[in-house]
């Protein structure tokens, strides 16, 4: 079957592949253009392959939210360049993982990728190796949370998916419908970007890293000469205000507001929830930096530019 120049562009802005990607598979498939596609779909797997071994370090935090706003999602997803990461074509790739895991609830990632994909042929994993056959650069999902709330699952992206946070709150009645409520949760995920809480309760803190503060911060009073001659008493009580002080850094109900510090983050929400003809409570919140702990990818330009120079002569 022979094809023209025009079922080349046709296939290409289908698949996305490259315009001498796509020739040949026509080539290879008589000009069939559902199997030059199936073939573009298993050279995508082998390309996939192929990169297997890079760093892919830089990406995105993506977000998405039911419309009732009791679902959300987070998923990091990671390519090699910030390059690819600010394309539009990846982001909205990973857009779409953060909705499967949204209206799918995976397992783990194992789970997702096997997963029939919600707007595309075939499972996760395929949808996988034909972006980065089109793209052009390695690209893992790394991560996800998931919450369904009987309240609000509130999501927050910051610096374009450097940061994604994922808040989880409890009501006892719907308040979705109230916009001041809503507004509330979504200055909180903000606040949780800016603040980088380790935990919303100080039980959640564990008793190793209280214990250790509490010796980290008696040291620090006891070498202070001003209390060379206090009772031990006083001491404890001085440390009490210290320890007080160490959860309202790192508990996120306990931190003062970002945008009225005269009240904790709990009472804000608590105040806006109670207006509304409810009540309120923080369960739970997932923060993710993108990158974070992952092992950064190192250019080597004159190497790269000597291994494709290789490859011409090939």
């Amino acid at each position: 079957m022979a094809f023209t120049a025009k079922d080349v562009a046709k296939l290409r802005e289908q698949t996305g592949a490259g315009m001498m990607d796509c020739k040949k598979a026509l080539t290879a498939t008589d000009g069939d253009m559902d199997k030059a596609a199936e073939y573009l779909r298993e050279q995508g797997v082998s390309i996939a392959a192929k990169k297997a071994s890079r760093i892919a370090s830089e990406g995105v935090v993506s977000a998405f939210m039911s419309e009732d706003g009791k679902i959300g999602a987070l998923a990091e997803i990671n390519c090699e360049s910030d390059f690819v990461a600010k394309n539009a074509s990846f982001v909205e790739f990973a857009d779409s993982i953060a909705k499967q895991v949204a209206l799918t609830n995976p397992a783990d990632v194992e789970a997702l990728l096997a997963e029939k994909a919600i707007d595309a042929d075939g499972t996760v994993l395929d949808k996988v190796n034909n972006a980065t056959a089109k793209i052009g650069e390695k690209i893992s999902l790394r991560r996800f949370t998931r919450m369904e709330m009987n309240g609000r699952a509130e999501t927050y992206i910051h610096m374009g998916g450097k940061i994604g946070v994922l808040l989880g709150v409890e009501t006892d009645k719907d308040l979705s419908g109230n916009a001041d409520f809503n507004a509330a949760c979504h200055d909180i995920a903000m606040h949780i970007a800016a603040f980088a809480p380790k935990y919303s309760y100080d039980a959640e803190v564990p008793a190793e890293e209280v214990a250790h503060e509490k010796e980290i911060l008696k040291a620090q009073i006891k070498n202070d000469p001003k209390n060379a001659s206090k009772p031990d008493q006083i001491i404890e009580k001085m440390l009490e205000g210290r320890i007080k002080k160490f959860y309202k850094e790192v508990c996120l109900v306990d931190q003062d507001f970002v945008k009225d510090p005269s009240v904790t983050v709990s009472k804000h929400l608590e105040n806006v929830a109670k207006a509304a003809g409810g009540s309120a409570k923080i369960v739970r919140f997932e923060r993710f930096v993108m990158g974070e702990g992952l092992e950064k990818r190192q250019d080597n330009f004159a190497q790269e530019i000597q291994e494709q120079l290789e490859s011409v002569k090939k």
